[in-house]
């Protein structure tokens, strides 16, 4: 595992926003395998690619200072999902730095989304600088818009878009969401 000391340790009144450990591998992989949790992501990962999702969120981390955390929940250590920053990929119509967050069922209907989200924000702006943060999901994924909505960001329909990045489907209508750094 990279070194862990480039990674901000975030906390919120219940969450802490981490490093990924050797031990979240296993909740991580139940999760990508769970229909639910991956209803709006392209359908359930296997245990391989789980992994190497982690490898590729702790090198992102080591080479921007910015990624996808892991969440838990500080009341009892427990690992619950993830939340953080990514670069928008390129193959769709705008660019720039994308929030989200991904959560096990457990974990979803207490607030711990939007939670994470705020905290997210909050480094996006005051740590990076960032002018400007995007949130993207399936137009059917209402719960993540409502966490968008949630945290003051706002959808403008005609930046909505059709992705075909799917290799075993038609293009799915997306919907974009934007926040901007507010003002000093």
């Amino acid at each position: 595992m990279p070194d862990r000391s480039a990674m901000t340790d975030i906390r919120t009144t219940r969450l802490l926003l981490r490093p990924w450990r050797q031990s979240d591998l296993e909740p991580w992989a139940a999760m990508n395998a769970d229909p639910e949790v991956r209803e709006h992501l392209g359908g359930p990962l296997t245990r391989s690619q789980s992994d190497s999702s982690v490898a590729r969120f702790q090198a992102d981390f080591a080479q921007r200072g910015y990624g996808w955390w892991a969440v838990e929940e500080q009341a009892t250590g427990a690992f619950i999902g993830f939340a953080g920053l990514d670069q928008v990929d390129e193959h769709l119509p705008f660019s720039g730095v994308e929030i989200g967050w991904r959560l096990a069922r457990s974990a979803w209907g207490q607030g711990y989304a939007t939670e994470a989200a705020i905290a997210t924000l909050t480094f996006a702006f005051e740590s990076l600088d960032l002018r400007e943060v995007l949130a993207i999901t399936t137009v059917d994924n209402v719960r993540s818009q409502l966490v968008m909505q949630r945290i003051g960001m706002t959808r403008d329909p005609a930046d909505d878009f059709d992705d075909a990045s799917a290799p075993d489907g038609p293009p799915v209508r997306h919907v974009l969401y934007r926040i901007t750094r507010p003002a000093p």
